[in-house]
């Protein structure tokens, strides 16, 4: 009953995490034209970090930090590369095919839990992949250029940071079993220092303090960091490293449909096939109707 209550929560908690970090790519659509995208990232990810150092020390939960090598490679990997390098292929590159790069996450985390965590892929997890793989094919249309493909390359490899840093997580809280809430603060605080050194060489725009660019920022940090990257870290947890890193291609989908209602920019017949294989690999990767696949 318990294990049944906790898969159940896990699916909870991801199911919000993909909601918030969809939603995000909306808000920073929007925020990043009164504030450089390194500016932005290092601004979100301090204030992040230290609000979550003082949500531990309200709760006295433990200060230390985990051991430091896991940490830093994951706050340097999910936190300032993936999100450093996206922004970054935002600059050259159109945001639907940047996003949809990105989150091509899940085919380099499947690849690196095989080979670093020893997590062999069942043959629903393949299947997954495959037709996940087919609709990002279908969305990104690469047969109509890719854009910029500067833009291209380093949106893949922010992906592959991010998936790094999932692996990372997962060794960490398996080796280790660190608090959720301390591993979260201090790879963020690790994360937010390197962009901010990012964010001091790279010449940028001055940030214009606006009511919108505030309210954004708030969005930011408070739930698509604090909250969001803390429900991350517990799903990670829990959940096997494919359900979790392929059920995050539901973002990119959320975020189309998203930015149809909101900012009526309309998909094309390729985005919506496209959707269509992502839906179908999420259903298959996440063993709906096998009582075991969880």
């Amino acid at each position: 009953m318990n294990e049944a209550k906790a898969s159940t929560g896990s699916v909870v908690a991801l199911s919000a995490t993909v909601v918030i970090w969809a939603f995000s790519w909306i808000v920073m659509k929007v925020v990043l034209r009164y504030a450089g995208p390194f500016d932005f990232s290092a601004l979100r990810y301090s204030i992040g970090a230290v609000l979550l150092f003082v949500v531990l020390v309200a709760l006295r939960r433990p200060l230390a930090p985990p051991p430091i090598v896991g940490t830093l490679v994951t706050g340097l990997a999910q936190t300032a590369a993936f999100q450093g390098l996206g922004q970054f292929a935002l600059i050259s590159g159109g945001a639907g095919h940047v996003v949809l790069l990105a989150y091509a996450m899940p085919f380099w985390a499947v690849l690196f839990a095989w080979a670093f965590l020893g997590e062999r892929p069942l043959r629903r997890h393949w299947i997954g992949l495959a037709l996940a793989a087919v609709g990002l094919t279908c969305v990104i249309a690469p047969w109509n250029g890719l854009g910029n493909p500067l833009s291209t390359g380093i949106a893949l490899v922010s992906g592959a940071c991010w998936a790094l840093g999932t692996v990372t997580s997962k060794h960490m809280f398996q080796r280790h079993r660190p608090d959720p809430l301390t591993f979260t603060a201090w790879q963020m605080a690790f994360g937010a220092a390197a962009l901010g050194v990012v964010a001091l060489l790279v010449p940028q725009r001055s940030i214009e303090w606006s009511p919108t660019f505030i309210a954004g920022l708030a969005y930011s940090v408070l739930l698509a960091t604090c909250l969001a990257w803390t429900l991350w870290l517990l799903v990670v947890r829990k959940l096997p490293t494919a359900v979790v890193s392929v059920s995050s291609l539901a973002v990119p989908v959320i975020s189309v449909l998203m930015a149809w209602a909101i900012l009526h920019e309309t998909p094309t017949p390729g985005e919506w096939l496209g959707m269509a294989f992502i839906v179908a690999g999420l259903f298959a990767v996440s063993g709906m109707g096998n009582k075991k696949s969880l």
